[in-house]
């Protein structure tokens, strides 16, 4: 086992969407995590001997973005953001004209003002070729064109051409002074128009009656709307597979799937969703989500706290994993109750959901009466139990073919 030594000092800042540790201290693999347990983006090394205590400089955060900009756009990483806040705004009316028709040999033209053009809408569009909210750490500010100002001899402005934003599916979207929610985009190429363009104001010659033969005023174009937003990605599976850290979760779906999430001796292994395409025959196939370990007191921060847990919240059924060897000094009944017990304070829906008892790691359970004895107490509470070895894949197949039939059935 690789014992994970945590730095003694850090300072977190918060710039342009990204979260940068200053740190004297690192772990023997080079994975730095602060005090909350979050893998940062970028770990600034102080030069040593110096306090990390100190003052941080604007110019040395700027050039740590930089840095973490040039290493993600060469490497290719592919960040999996799953939270944005954005302002968006729509075009405004163009302006109405207000003038008269000056043509030789025509007396007493008249007004002859156009009218302004449409403002742009801002329209939010599901993208199956979108897979994080990443985009939006560096743009987060979105305004839509004014629409064109009216002329003389009638004529209109131009109405401005509509400002597209693709999202992800699965994107939720809500209005972040009021928390309601504007809309829930799941299928490729649904949208949205979460801001709508100002209307055009009216020309002078609109305002032409019997009782006022040249009026002289214009109207001015409408403001479009304006929103701050907060953007949610919730991932599309079928299935979530659920558990402390450390049973075996990424294990599973490496073994089931082609996805390749990392897999290592050490708590907190998997820090964002990994999804994974499960085949059970050619016409039969589900989607598989492997979400960080949960741990007790989750629901006040612990570990990686719960946030996580809104990606299962679209699953037809939950895979809960189970160490059963227990070689770490914990009672999988203990874990079992304290996992259901976080997803109780997180949600009653999805505490509601059916469950699928994974007995991991039988290979280490040395004892004959232990795996019989635990397999019972689930039974005894209603859960179908599978006992499996994510190592070797015993059981798996079993395992995914009930899975398959919840996903069906529900």
């Amino acid at each position: 086992m690789v014992k994970v030594q945590f730095k003694v000092y850090i300072q977190i800042f918060e710039q342009e969407g990204i979260k940068i540790t200053i740190a004297k201290y690192h772990t023997p693999n080079d994975r730095v995590i602060d005090g909350t347990g979050i893998q940062p983006d970028i770990v600034l090394e102080l030069p040593k001997g110096s306090s990390p205590s100190g003052n941080i400089t604007d110019i040395q955060i700027q050039k740590a973005i930089e840095l973490f900009k040039n290493s993600f756009a060469e490497k290719d990483v592919i960040m999996f953001i799953d939270r944005a806040r954005v302002f968006v705004k729509a075009g405004d009316g163009g302006d109405g004209m207000s003038s008269f028709r000056r043509e030789k040999y025509v007396p007493n033209g008249g007004p002859s003002g156009g009218d302004g053009g449409q403002g742009a809408d801002v329209i939010l569009k599901a993208d199956k070729n979108i897979n994080t909210l990443v985009d939006f750490r560096y743009k987060r500010q979105f305004k839509a064109p004014k629409g064109g100002n009216g002329e003389s001899a009638n004529k209109h402005g131009r109405g401005a051409d509509d400002l597209i934003i693709p999202v992800p599916l699965g994107t939720v979207v809500k209005d972040e002074e009021s928390g309601k929610v504007f809309c829930d985009l799941v299928h490729d190429g649904d949208t949205f128009v979460i801001a709508k363009g100002g209307r055009g104001g009216r020309g002078n010659a609109r305002f032409l009656s019997s009782s006022n033969r040249a009026p002289t005023f214009a109207e001015k174009g409408e403001p479009g709307e304006e929103h701050w937003l907060q953007l949610e990605l919730k991932v599309l599976a079928d299935v979530g597979l659920l558990g402390y850290p450390s049973v075996g979760k990424s294990s599973i779906l490496r073994k089931v799937s082609k996805a390749q999430p990392e897999v290592a001796a050490y708590h907190f292994t998997t820090l964002t969703p990994v999804l994974g395409v499960v085949t059970i025959s050619s016409d039969r196939s589900f989607v598989l989500a492997d979400i960080p370990g949960l741990i007790e007191g989750a629901s006040e921060g612990v570990g990686l706290g719960h946030n996580f847990l809104r990606h299962v919240e679209r699953t037809n059924i939950l895979i809960h994993v189970l160490d059963v060897s227990g070689m770490e000094g914990r009672d999988p009944k203990v874990d079992f109750d304290a996992i259901n017990e976080e997803l109780r304070k997180y949600s009653e829906k999805l505490a509601g959901k059916k469950q699928i008892v994974a007995l991991n790691k039988i290979d280490l359970v040395f004892d004959e009466d232990t795996i019989p004895n635990t397999k019972a107490y689930f039974e005894d509470k209603g859960y179908e139990v599978f006992l499996i070895n994510a190592l070797s894949g015993e059981g798996l197949p079993e395992l995914m073919e009930r899975a398959y039939y919840y996903v069906e059935k529900l």
